[in-house]
Parts: structure tokens; sequence; C-alpha cells
């Protein structure tokens, strides 16, 4: 075989790796999705710690690495969610707590009000809960309190010196936790539901004073029994949200 044959096969190789590589990471992003619930299937410590060193490489300004993460199991994960839930089903206390930012806009416009609506009604369609149900809202909401089943609940936290940019370097951080977690065939669903009762996690977690939670997310492996898990959300073409420049 000479040279020319060798490096020839070598290419194809390489592209090959490459072309593998890209449809797996292709796939772990694409496959993501908002989990609603869980099988009660364990997570090993291993493998949340491995998925957590994964995402520890997202970019932060000055490699500040701004983020803190609190994870949930076992007793101290069902008494969080108890305390929260006792709070969340007497309005008399729930109107007590408000989030400490607001993670949604004051004022909803289009498109965006349109794309809220359409998910909210197509997961309730799924689940059966009609319009004007409260009932059935409130216990599929009350869902959140309970981590939808998930073995795992996991709380992300900032520093309160820090400033607005550090909140994108979470956000690219906890999008590394959930690509991560796919590729381990793990489902998450990040949850910005918890920030209401903020005071409730930092009492329970004792979180320190300096520390500001930003979201919660369930960690597990989907029930594919459940029909809340078919929920497919689209999104949009590229062409509608990218203006190319030269």
């Amino acid at each position: 075989m000479d040279e020319s044959t060798e490096s020839g096969e070598a290419a194809l190789k390489s592209q090959a790796r490459r072309a593998l590589t890209t449809h797996l990471v292709d796939w772990a992003i694409t496959t993501r999705r908002s989990v609603r619930a869980f099988l009660p299937t364990e997570v090993p410590r291993e493998t949340i710690e491995a998925i957590l060193a994964v995402a520890s490489r997202a970019p932060s300004g000055t490699n500040a690495q701004p983020w803190k993460v609190h994870v949930v199991t076992g007793h101290p994960k069902a008494q969080l969610s108890a305390a929260v839930q006792r709070v969340f089903d007497d309005p008399r206390l729930r109107d007590n707590h408000t989030e400490e930012y607001p993670y949604y806009p004051r004022e909803w416009i289009s498109p965006f009000v349109e794309r809220r609506r359409k998910v909210g009604w197509d997961l309730y369609g799924l689940l059966r809960i009609g319009k004007g149900d409260r009932e059935g809202s409130h216990a599929q909401h009350r869902r959140n309190y309970q981590f939808f089943d998930a073995p795992v609940g996991l709380f992300f936290t900032v520093d309160r010196v820090m400033e607005q940019g550090s909140l994108i370097d979470c956000g690219m951080f906890i999008q590394n936790v959930m690509v991560a977690s796919r590729a381990r065939g793990l489902d998450t669903c990040p949850q910005a539901s918890f920030n209401q009762f903020h005071r409730i996690v930092e009492q329970e977690l004792g979180l320190p004073k300096s520390e500001r939670l930003l979201c919660a997310m369930s960690l597990g492996y989907a029930d594919p029994s459940k029909v809340e898990n078919t929920l497919r959300t689209e999104r949009e073409p590229v062409r509608a949200f990218t203006v190319f420049h030269g």
C-alpha cells in the first residue's frame, strides 16, 4: 500500500469520525425536551458529577464561572417539595411569595404570547385539562413542586455580586447540563416555577444570603407511558430569526 492510499484512508476515517461526532452532538441537542413525568429510577451520584463536570466547560466572562449547583435527592428533596406544596396549596400563604426577579415579561406581545399559549394548550390538551378547569390546572402546576416525580432536583444559584452578564454565563452552563444529561440517556425539565418560592428553597437548603436562586431543574429518566411526554414543541425556521449581513 503506497503513501497516497494510506493518507486517503486516514482522511476517510477522520471524516467518518467527524460525521459521527456531529451526529451525536446534534442528537443530544435536538432530542432535549422538557419532560414532565419521570420514572423513579435512581441516578448514580457519579453520573450527576460527570454531567456537572462536562457542563463546567461552559464559557464565562474572564472565566469567572459564576454558577453554583445544589443537588437534592431522597429525604431532603421530599422535605423541600412538601414545604413548597404546603404554601402553594394555600392562597393566603402563596400570595406572600413572589419572584426575586422577573423571569417572564410583564407585558406579553406577539409573537411570544402566541407561542406561550400554544405550548400551554397543547400540554393541557394532552392531559385533558379544559379551559376553566382550575382544579386540574392547579394539580398540574403542583407537579412542578414534586419535580414531576424525578429522583433528582437541581437548584442553580449565582452570587448576588455578579451582574447581568453572569446570567448569560449561567444560562450556557445550564444548557450544558441538559445536553450532557441527554447524551447519557437522561432527561430534564428546567423550571422557573420554584422562583416564586425562593425563600423556602433558601431556608430548606440553608443557602447563604449571598446566593440568588436562578431556576431549578428536574433530572431523571422519562416515563414513556405518560401522555404529557409525547408533547413536542415547535421551533421557528432559521430564516425567521436570522439576518445575514454580507
